[in-house]
């Protein structure tokens, strides 16, 4: 009876309560803990890179918008001896503008208030800022005035706290008088020689045109290609292949289709170096293989039901693909589509293998004219010599950032637009 006893309550001791299974819960509790606390470390180092990230950005591209400007004193009917404001008006003033000699005009006023080496203190390209005024408020030329000018890149840097001991000497010269205002020229311009006077208008042009033809080439052929491999191909080693080479082409790195940009469209079809148009079809093949693996994806989870009743109430194998598959794949594949454009936005390798990174002082006015791109316009500045490039290239991937960011947004937007919930 004891033996039997004892046996009993050897054999059946109540588990949670034995000190053998509390230290395999604490072990587990303890794991679990240290798990979380992994995470929580990964998602705050990742948030302080980011962090660390904007804040550099930012910090620096914000001067990017903003210029150090001096007061001219302009008297203008002294200068041009007596100019009607009427001369100005109209379709007729930009040429009339051309004669008046507003860049002898500017040169003689700086001297007469800042001495024989005043030039120097100003901005080459300066004076076109009085072009753009005249324009704007043509009443100007009948008066005498005070217009800001924007000074040297030397002075702008020192002014806003990195510049080189002599030109923080000019600056402490002139501190009284400086001032800082919005660098308009920045937004409207393209590139040029002078910080001062660069601006993001060229490549942002470029950007938009790029994209636009990225977007007609590889969306519908993604889309249509994607939508055959899924409904009408015949399941073999040949669209096995093809599945397959998709897959490949998905991964091959950008600048491998820069060589083919250059080996196909510049050099068999003798199409414009760093034209629009030559960077749209690049692109386009790089965006077409995820174009068409994320359509493949969002076709395939459709459910079979909606095939079957469309079929079985008499629609055709057409009907059935385009009224009603596509209509209920189109969030995922305006997301991957999107996600494909943001990529070739930023991509550099393959432009540059096609020659889009020319000097663009003008923005392209066509998809065959010469043109660059942000990211491009970004390297090109990044090895600039010169100080006052540094937050140009800062305030230029802001705006590239910016960009970016619309067009995630976008995909979020079309994705809850189209999204169907089961």
């Amino acid at each position: 009876m004891n033996s039997s006893a004892t046996f009993v309550e050897e054999r059946n001791p109540t588990d949670w309560q034995s000190r053998a299974m509390q230290q395999r819960i604490r072990k587990r509790y303890a794991a679990e803990r240290r798990f979380k606390a992994l995470g929580i470390s990964a998602i705050i180092l990742s948030a302080g890179f980011l962090a660390f990230l904007m804040i550099v950005m930012v910090g620096n591209g914000l001067r990017g918008f903003t210029q150090t400007e001096l007061p001219v004193e302009i008297d203008f009917p002294a200068m041009t001896g007596g100019a009607s404001a009427d001369q100005f008006k109209g379709a007729n003033g930009p040429a009339n503008l051309r004669t008046l000699g507003v860049q002898d005009i500017v040169n003689t006023s700086v001297q007469i208030q800042y001495g024989e080496e005043g030039s120097e203190l100003f901005s080459a390209g300066g004076w076109q800022a009085v072009n753009q005024e005249i324009l704007k408020n043509p009443q100007i030329v009948e008066t005498k005035t005070t217009l800001y000018l924007p000074v040297e890149s030397e002075i702008d840097v020192a002014f806003k706290g990195s510049g080189s001991e002599t030109a923080e000497d000019m600056v402490a010269e002139l501190k009284d008088q400086l001032s800082t205002g919005f660098n308009w020229n920045f937004l409207t311009n393209s590139d040029a020689t002078d910080p001062m006077q660069v601006g993001i208008w060229g490549a942002l042009k470029g950007s938009l045109i790029t994209m636009f033809i990225t977007l007609l080439i590889a969306f519908p052929i993604g889309v249509l290609s994607a939508l055959y491999l899924e409904e009408y191909a015949p399941k073999n080693r040949f669209t096995d292949l093809i599945e397959v080479s998709i897959n490949n082409l998905a991964a091959v790195p950008s600048i491998i289709f820069g060589l083919l940009g250059l080996a196909v469209f510049l050099n068999l079809f003798g199409l414009p170096r760093s034209a629009a148009l030559v960077g749209g079809l690049t692109l386009a093949l790089m965006t077409m293989p995820v174009i068409v693996i994320s359509g493949r994806n969002a076709v395939k989870a459709v459910p079979p039901s909606i095939r079957e009743a469309a079929l079985g109430i008499g629609a055709s194998q057409m009907q059935v693909v385009f009224h009603h598959v596509l209509p209920l794949a189109l969030p995922g594949i305006l997301t991957g589509t999107i996600i494909g454009m943001a990529r070739a936005l930023g991509e550099t390798a393959p432009l540059l293998m096609i020659g889009m990174r020319a000097f663009i002082a003008t923005p392209p006015g066509g998809i065959v004219e010469p043109a660059t791109v942000l990211p491009v316009q970004i390297f090109l500045w990044s090895d600039e010599v010169n100080r006052g490039f540094v937050e140009k290239t800062s305030a230029a991937i802001i705006v590239l950032l910016l960009f970016l960011l619309t067009m995630n947004a976008l995909a979020i937007y079309l994705r809850n637009r189209f999204e169907t919930r089961w």
